[in-house]
């Protein structure tokens, strides 16, 4: 189980996530949308520990990622966009490294690791080194890792990325029977996908969260049901007065496409399938058709509408600060590697200096001993000189 609390990120002015809260009960599968920029990686980055909010907090089954951070972690299986792979490392040695670093007892490591490369069909290519794999095959390493620790929560962003449709199908199967043991978070921009997966679904923009619910609910809510197309060769009149019974308080559309043929859409609310009534509504008025078909909210037309509702955001100013941000921080770390090279620097020139010093301390007691070698070889000279005379 998941609890985010009151969550906000902000980079500079750019506010990246906007007080958001909300729980991810255990045993489901969660697809987790947005558009770019809307702050879901962020939140991604929070929930698994990566990155530090401004204010609130995570609970993973439990802990807390900033106060316990090492306990809520070892729950927490993380795939992120990129998969945080080894490259000079074969498969088996990754995936052994890797539940190592999670803590797997060594008594089970090769069992686990045997587990997820059999769950990820990557058994063939155990013992190849990873940079020689296709992208296909890195993403499914990729996944390994998060699984090879068996966490009682998944946190996907993009899984099938790079994926042939083959792939992706399994992919998809294996999502769905690790929702029944485990609580999944999945990030995907393949809304047909998410809405073939997941159980729930939740959709941020501008970071605030903007719906929650399973995909239905949210066609329901948004007025988004059933719509009914007919097609029929019959006059605009005729056609009208017949569907006006089902079009509840709405209205009937007709059109009259390039053909001549007209077609009728009506937003039905009532309940199951009408296009038998309708079918027998039209033969009894002697109006022709030649098609009768049912249209249903796609998540995609939820997505559209529920953040183009949240008003024009720039996204390319909000991945700009994002951006911004990253570059403060690497310009940081860079000047803390230049400040390191300043001090070793300053150390070589203190150390050529004592050199310099002592070689010239050297210098000047050998030059003493010269002269005082010159001065007993003079009084030397001068005591025999003193005997001959």
């Amino acid at each position: 189980m998941i609890e985010v609390k009151n969550l906000t990120k902000q980079y500079g002015d750019h506010l990246a996530v906007d007080d958001l809260s909300f729980t991810v009960d255990e045993g489901s599968v969660y697809g987790f949308l947005g558009p770019n920029g809307a702050g879901k990686s962020t939140t991604m980055n929070i929930m698994t520990g990566y990155l530090a909010p401004t204010e609130g907090e995570v609970i993973i089954n439990g802990y807390s990622i900033l106060d316990e951070p090492e306990k809520a972690k070892r729950t927490i299986g993380y795939l992120p966009e990129i998969p945080p792979l080894y490259p000079d490392m074969t498969v088996r040695e990754y995936l052994t490294f890797a539940a190592e670093l999670k803590k797997v007892p060594r008594k089970d490591r090769k069992a686990q690791v045997a587990r997820v490369m059999e769950e990820l069909s990557i058994t063939d290519v155990a013992d190849r080194l990873i940079k020689n794999l296709s992208k296909g095959y890195k993403q499914r390493v990729g996944f390994a890792q998060a699984l090879v620790s068996n966490p009682e929560t998944l946190i996907l962003d993009e899984p099938t990325v790079g994926l042939d449709p083959k792939q992706i199908i399994e992919i998809r199967e294996l999502i769905k029977e690790l929702g029944k043991k485990h609580t999944v978070i999945l990030s995907s921009h393949i809304l047909a996908e998410v809405s073939e997966i997941c159980d729930t679904v939740m959709i941020i923009s501008n970071g605030r969260l903007v719906a929650l619910d399973t995909p239905e609910n949210l066609a329901a809510g948004q007025g988004q049901g059933t719509q009914i197309i007919i097609s029929s060769p019959a006059d605009a009149e005729t056609l009208e007065s017949v569907l006006t019974a089902f079009a509840g308080e709405g209205k009937v559309n007709i059109s009259e496409g390039s053909d001549g043929l007209l077609t009728a859409t009506i937003d039905y609310e009532g309940e199951g399938d009408p296009r038998k009534e309708i079918v027998t509504a039209l033969a009894k008025a002697g109006c022709p058709y030649y098609s009768v078909d049912v249209k249903k909210a796609s998540l995609e037309d939820i997505f559209l509408e529920l953040t183009e509702n949240e008003g024009d955001v720039d996204y390319s100013e909000a991945d700009e600060d994002d951006s911004e941000a990253e570059e403060e921080e690497s310009v940081s770390s860079t000047d803390a590697l230049d400040a390191e090279g300043d001090e070793s620097r300053a150390d070589k020139d203190d150390s050529e200096a004592d050199r310099d010093e002592s070689e010239t301390e050297d210098a000047s007691g050998e030059d003493k001993d010269a002269s005082d070698k010159k001065a007993d070889t003079f009084g030397d000279s001068a005591e025999k000189a003193g005997e001959e005379v």
